[in-house]
């Protein structure tokens, strides 16, 4: 496809500025539509996801297809989603099986909930996250990282005590442990180099990119990455104290790492998927102790930095919406799952962007009609009652939804939202 460079900015522009007027809070000239497949692209190109995960010109060759195709508003990082097989393979990563590697060729990823962490460790974390990050944390979740708990402690090497304290740095474990880092971080310049070539083509089209970094609450952050689900919930009534100190030492080095990344991409919009707030996994007690406060600081210090935070808010929490609403309004989306998204516009409607959320199931199992009937639903009930929303699938287009409905999908965000 050719587009002149004065049309595809054009295009550019009326895109973001739709987006950006929703987020404002201001109403757009029609509604936006998002587009996050993952390993849906395979089925789009008949391809199995092991080759998407590891081809990175066939899933740059696909994505370029079904934006043009279906025609959205903001595109997710397509690349950076679906492959990133050569760089987790390099990288010796242990937290995931993907396609191929752990799992079927056709299956998609798979999370591997351990301790990474013991609670006995919160307080080695507290004093030197760094260090404790390089001699404990990443040997444990990346292979190419095993060598460096051989490494010397850092903090309190001085004047003749640092020259004689690097002579761990001559360990052979150590020396191949900054070597196979070196090979896996080449594996990940080439994907990167990928996302922009793909990006750069994109924009070239008149296609914004939907966001240029992630994020994740503070509470999330230690059950998924480092204490495992099970031992946290333990730690709410175990190490109180300690978990809330934890946290929120947490939020710093999130806030830190996410502004730094937001403003390298170029892109405001900071995805933040939550795994750990559904109704169903808290109470609302806790919730407001240890899971909101925060995760409520966390997207403060972003809207403060001239970001705007996007969580993605899994399962159903439709009890919490009154809990989520403090914020400064116009500066979020907020994306749901399975939240009664009519609900949401009633509570969060003065308050924030809503994006969402037609259901997995029906695009998977239901009919092309089935779907035209949902997008109008929410068009009816949220966006042409005064709501700023986004239209999208409740966490992105399933890798089982058929081509028919998600084709039917974008014709009635077309037909419906105009």
């Amino acid at each position: 496809m050719s587009i002149s460079a004065e049309s595809a900015s054009a295009a550019y522009d009326q895109r973001w500025k739709r987006v950006m007027d929703t987020v404002a809070l201001r109403r757009p000239d029609r509604m936006p539509v998002a587009l996050y497949p993952m390993f849906w692209l395979a089925r789009y190109g008949g391809i199995s996801y092991r080759e998407l995960m590891y081809d990175y010109e066939q899933a740059k060759k696909i994505g370029e297809r079904a934006v043009l195709e279906l025609d959205p508003d903001i595109y997710s990082p397509t690349v950076m989603n679906a492959s990133s097989g050569p760089s987790l393979e390099a990288l010796g990563f242990k937290q995931v099986q993907w396609p191929g590697h752990g799992v079927g060729d056709n299956q998609p990823y798979q999370y591997l909930d351990r301790e990474y962490m013991k609670a006995e460790e919160y307080d080695e974390f507290l004093f030197d996250p760094t260090g404790f990050y390089l001699k404990k944390y990443l040997p444990r979740v990346a292979g190419a990282f095993e060598g460096l708990e051989q490494m010397p402690t850092l903090p309190g090497l001085h004047y003749f005590r640092l020259v004689g304290g690097i002579h761990r740095f001559a360990r052979p474990a150590v020396q191949e442990a900054w070597q196979n880092i070196t090979a896996a971080a080449q594996e990940v310049e080439r994907w990167i180099k990928h996302h922009v070539e793909f990006t750069q083509r994109m924009t070239g089209l008149g296609y914004p990119l939907a966001y240029g970094s992630t994020s994740i609450s503070p509470y999330d952050f230690i059950a998924d990455y480092f204490r495992g689900a099970t031992a946290m919930m333990k730690d709410m009534y175990r190490h109180k104290d300690k978990l809330l100190e934890v946290m929120e030492k947490c939020v710093q080095i999130l806030l830190a790492q996410s502004i730094a990344t937001a403003r390298a991409s170029g892109n405001p919009i900071i995805f933040i998927p939550v795994h750990w707030a559904a109704d169903a996994f808290m109470s609302p007690k806790q919730f407001e102790t240890f899971w909101w406060p925060p995760f409520r600081k966390l997207m403060i210090g972003l809207i403060d930095a001239g970001l705007i935070p996007m969580p993605m808010w899994e399962a159903d929490c439709t009890k919490r919406l009154e809990t989520i609403r403090d914020i400064p309004a116009g500066k979020c989306i907020y994306w749901f799952e399975r939240t009664d998204m009519v609900r949401a516009y009633e509570v969060l409607g003065d308050v924030v962007a809503l994006r969402g959320n037609l259901s997995a199931s029906l695009m998977t199992t239901g009919t092309p009609e089935q779907v035209d009937a949902a997008v109008k639903h929410l068009v009816d009930n949220v966006y042409n009652k005064g709501g700023s929303l986004i239209l999208d699938t409740a966490f992105g287009i399933p890798d089982e939804a058929s081509v028919e409905n998600v084709r039917a999908m974008y014709a009635a965000a077309r037909k419906y939202g105009s």
